[in-house]
């Protein structure tokens, strides 16, 4: 029996009674269904292998490689996002919208917990359609119908940092340009779609202004009223939709506590379509 319990009032929900080692066309839709209306899902329990875990992706869409960083080696779709022991930063340690640089970002992740400290590096998630809904009139009128670039900040800011992450050999930096305001392609729902990692400039407008508008914003996405966060186990997994959501990781480890720790993830992203 399917079970399913909300985390906060903005979204995410547990969900039990569900294996995700059955990626049966019946079961994945059930679990999209679920996506649509929670925008992300969380899983304990789930001792999938590396091969199951890519069954599961593979129902959403196309897999997505990522530009600077390699996968791993019998498995080039997954993403090993590795803490190490005495590091204090992690991947993601900022919102974000995973890839949002892309000319088709990222629709779905899907992240499966094989080690875990033993306190830290629970990970938020925030509901970018709530986002638009309460945003300021007067701010929505000046984006209306407006682009931003979105940069990819080069593969320094996905390895140089973190000392056990691995590039695959690309160094060029580059960006696209998106709707500030996206239609999920799915629901209808509109999603206020920059993010302060990624977003450098709004289009067809003054710089300052610019900055100024985005600035208020990144402080409006970040209200923890729109949040949900998940403390993680080991064989947890999360699923999440990228497109109406931005997430962080956070880096709450402190000598006694998280630090001396190592953290490991499994990272599956599914490719998106252009944002309109």
């Amino acid at each position: 029996m399917v079970e399913v319990k909300l985390l906060s009032g903005a979204l995410g929900a547990e969900v039990t009674g569900i294996n995700l080692k059955d990626s049966s066309n019946e079961n994945c839709k059930k679990i999209n269904d679920l996506l649509l209306e929670h925008k992300v899902l969380f899983f304990r329990n789930q001792n999938i292998t590396s091969e199951e875990h890519i069954n599961l992706a593979n129902f959403f869409g196309p897999l997505e490689r990522h530009v600077y960083v390699k996968g791993r080696d019998k498995y080039p779709e997954i993403v090993r996002i590795i803490k190490g022991p005495n590091e204090k930063h992690q991947w993601g340690e900022t919102w974000h919208t995973d890839v949002s640089y892309n000319v088709r970002p990222t629709k779905v992740i899907i992240l499966r917990s094989i080690k875990i400290p033993p306190v830290g590096g629970d990970t938020m998630f925030s509901n970018m359609e709530v986002a638009y809904d309460t945003l300021d009139e007067k701010i929505k009128e000046k984006i209306k119908n407006k682009k931003a670039i979105h940069s990819s900040l080069g593969a320094a800011a996905f390895v140089e940092k973190y000392k056990e992450m691995e590039g695959n050999g690309n160094l060029d930096e580059y960006s696209n340009q998106h709707p500030i305001i996206r239609t999920h392609p799915e629901t209808g729902k509109k999603i206020l779609y920059v993010n302060s990692m990624y977003t450098k400039k709004i289009l067809d407008m003054d710089q300052n202004e610019s900055e100024d508008i985005l600035k208020k914003i990144f402080l409006h996405q970040e209200r923890l009223d729109f949040t949900c966060r998940f403390k993680w186990t080991e064989n947890a997994v999360a699923i999440w939709d990228n497109r109406s959501t931005q997430h962080q990781g956070l880096t709450d480890f402190f000598p006694g506590r998280g630090l001396g720790h190592e953290r490991i993830m499994d990272r599956i992203a599914i490719e998106g379509d252009q944002p309109i």
